[in-house]
């Protein structure tokens, strides 16, 4: 994804790392993201080249331009690693099943865009009944057991829109014009909130979201509109290539996740941790993330 299509980029073969014998700390796993990874084992799977047990898979269930069929626009989803995820964790009680997310569109995408705070949530919420719509069309008989939905807040710096309108509108969604290169940060906030309140109102999942401190603070700012103290996360910096360095909970040799908007590695609101295959880093296999699996469960309050 360029410099921030954190969930999609695998790269060039490199040797393995060296395996570990098991998970660690108590409470944390080992998991994939994305695109297919060669999950080993017949049951209990294990992770791929780390070893251990094989914590869950997060796989990208739609997007606003697949939703509005913009050109080149692709779903990085595997029934096969969902499949897997899902049995450990049903039938040995292994990580955290199968989850998804939903890579959004700010209001310079929206179709009825008119720089109206109104009109920006009103895209966020059809954004969140869409990706509703998506998990059931894709999952069939596969369950999403993961109680958190993952809004993909990035800058990806690919077509059609390179910032995925949070900072600029175009002159249509697939258009790849931009006709504004502004958008004022209350209708960023406006367009999440959006997604976050009809997602509260009308399913039983937690509202969270994918980014990283510099790509969510160019968006939404320092203030209040950056703010989400009750909004699970999902980082991905800092993130490595290099696989010998596993973190064991939330640091591992190198340095320790950071997350965004308010929220510390303390907070219970901090979930995942995309430590390898994020922010652009390629490092031969894919997306490897870290889930800490005593804090996923629903969280509180409203808009975020």
């Amino acid at each position: 994804m360029a410099a921030a299509m954190a969930l999609m980029l695998a790269g060039a073969v490199i040797g393995p790392a060296s395996a570990r014998a098991g998970d660690g700390p108590a409470g944390f796993w080992e998991g994939t993201d994305s695109w297919y990874m060669n999950v080993t084992g017949s049951g209990p799977y294990g992770e791929p080249v780390l070893g251990g047990d094989y914590g869950g898979y997060m796989g990208m269930i739609g997007s606003w331009e697949w939703w509005l069929g913009c050109r080149g626009a692709f779903l990085a989803w595997s029934k096969l690693n969902s499949a897997q995820a899902d049995g450990n964790f049903t039938a040995y009680g292994k990580g955290v099943g199968t989850g998804g997310y939903w890579f959004m569109g700010g209001p310079g995408v929206d179709p009825h865009y008119n720089g109206a705070a109104g009109e920006a949530y009103a895209w966020g919420a059809r954004q969140a009944a869409r990706a509703l719509s998506d998990i059931e069309r894709l999952t069939g008989n596969q369950r999403v057991i993961y109680p958190v939905l993952w809004m993909d807040v990035e800058l990806p710096g690919i077509r059609p829109a390179p910032d995925n309108g949070w900072d600029s509108v175009y002159t249509s969604p697939c258009s790849g014009r931009v006709k504004q290169r502004y958008v004022r940060t209350a209708l960023d906030r406006a367009d999440f909130n959006g997604f976050w309140d009809y997602l509260s109102a009308h399913s039983s999942y937690q509202p969270g979201v994918y980014s990283a401190p510099e790509i969510w603070s160019r968006i939404f700012g320092t203030g209040a509109a950056s703010r989400i103290s009750n909004t699970d996360e999902w980082t991905y910096q800092p993130e490595t290539s290099d696989l010998t360095q596993a973190p064991a909970g939330w640091c591992r040799k190198g340095g320790c996740a950071r997350f965004f908007g308010g929220i510390t590695s303390a907070s219970r609101h901090a979930l995942m941790w995309q430590w390898s295959g994020g922010g652009g880093v390629r490092n031969g296999y894919g997306d490897f993330d870290q889930i800490d699996k005593s804090r996923a469960g629903p969280g509180a309050g409203t808009s975020g």
